[in-house]
């Protein structure tokens, strides 16, 4: 049934004004944002299917052109897509923010998690920190597989040097869902170490993600 055929007062737009938010279903949820269907499939019948084949944690993870081919529309899928980045962004400021202090590798899981743990690609961060162990700049330094030989240090401490940062924390991901340490990933830690014991600016911790966690080198006895 097409919304417009639904009785006034049963539409999920009229329930959301009357009941609240909380009184739709996730499909309906979906269908306010999606907001109309085309000639081929209603705006519940799509909601309803997207829902039934995934569910939302699955859609976030979806590229543009997933969604798009399962949208049948690009324009709803960049909606999808710009929903997700709002919820992950809502949570960075719940965990996070920029004036918490970082205290332990936890806080550091916490404000990259919702970014990394579904992330396809390998993503190596730097954050810079001040006296209070607060961030002052986040630094994307590579994207792709994190090998010694192609990071190096200048692109790490640069940022940390203009922003007068007392310390750095590494961050990256693995794509595979393992948050064990690589070789490679020791390599960089300890060059990366070596490097800013030269300019006075401490590597505090490099964080790992995985898909169920995290691991710290400094925990481990790396750092």
């Amino acid at each position: 049934m097409k919304v417009r055929e639904m009785p006034w007062f049963d539409r999920p737009g009229v329930r959301l004004k009357r009941n609240g938010v909380s009184s739709l279903s996730d499909a309906e949820l979906l269908a306010v944002v999606l907001w109309r269907g085309d000639q081929k499939e209603n705006i519940i019948d799509l909601s309803n299917r997207l829902l039934a084949r995934y569910n939302f944690n699955k859609l976030a993870e979806f590229s543009l052109s997933e969604l798009s081919r399962e949208c049948n529309d690009e324009i709803k899928a960049m909606k999808l897509l710009a929903m997700f980045e709002i919820f992950r962004r809502k949570q960075r400021l719940v965990h996070s923010g920029f004036s918490q202090s970082i205290t332990s590798a936890k806080d550091v899981y916490k404000y990259f998690v919702d970014r990394l743990m579904s992330e396809k690609k390998e993503l190596f961060f730097s954050l810079s920190l001040d006296t209070k162990n607060r961030i002052i700049e986040e630094t994307l330094i590579s994207v792709g597989i994190l090998d010694a030989s192609l990071i190096h240090p200048r692109e790490v401490f640069n940022p940390a040097v203009r922003a007068h940062a007392k310390s750095v924390i590494l961050v990256h991901n693995h794509p595979s869902g393992e948050q064990t340490p690589s070789r490679q990933d020791e390599e960089v830690t300890i060059q990366m170490q070596k490097a800013g014991e030269l300019l006075g600016i401490a590597v505090v911790d490099h964080v790992i993600i995985g898909s169920s966690g995290y691991t710290s080198m400094k925990e481990k006895g790396i750092l």
